[in-house]
């Protein structure tokens, strides 16, 4: 195992072969068998209170468990490529992308909408994260 990471009740470990396992209190709805075949190569897994972001070697990402609080990526899947970082709040992920741009997406009251300040980030360098909210280092 090279790192694990915990949710509020499940855990997710990158093995030393950059595969992923999770197990613990997942969402029934997932087809982890299907996941798992997805979550190769994996770079970096981040957490949410309930939910799971794995950044792939390709930039890509993999989410899943709680769908509301980040679980469910399919509204910005489309921009998530060469991500190079993933920060979380409790419900919500943000990802700097390689031209140093930002998606997030999950709960919009934990920071999961940013379209109002999307314009300003640009060159972003690093993003660190409360419970409930993201901060930009420009």
């Amino acid at each position: 195992v090279q790192h694990v990471q915990a949710t509020d009740g499940a855990f997710a470990a990158i093995l030393t072969d950059g595969s992923v396992v999770s197990w613990g209190d997942l969402d029934e709805e997932n087809d982890m068998s299907e996941l798992h075949k997805r979550l190769q190569k994996v770079q970096q897994v981040q957490v949410t209170n309930s939910s799971f972001a794995a950044v792939l070697e390709d930039g890509s990402v993999v989410t899943w468990d709680d769908a509301d609080a980040g679980g469910d990526s399919s509204a910005v899947q489309d921009r998530l490529r060469n991500v190079k970082q993933i920060q979380a709040t409790s419900e919500a992920f943000a990802a700097i992308l390689a031209d140093r741009s930002v998606v997030t997406w999950g709960t919009r009251d934990f920071g999961g909408d940013s379209s109002d300040v999307q314009s300003q980030l640009k060159k972003v360098q690093q993003i660190q994260a409360t419970s409930n909210a993201f901060a930009a280092i420009l």
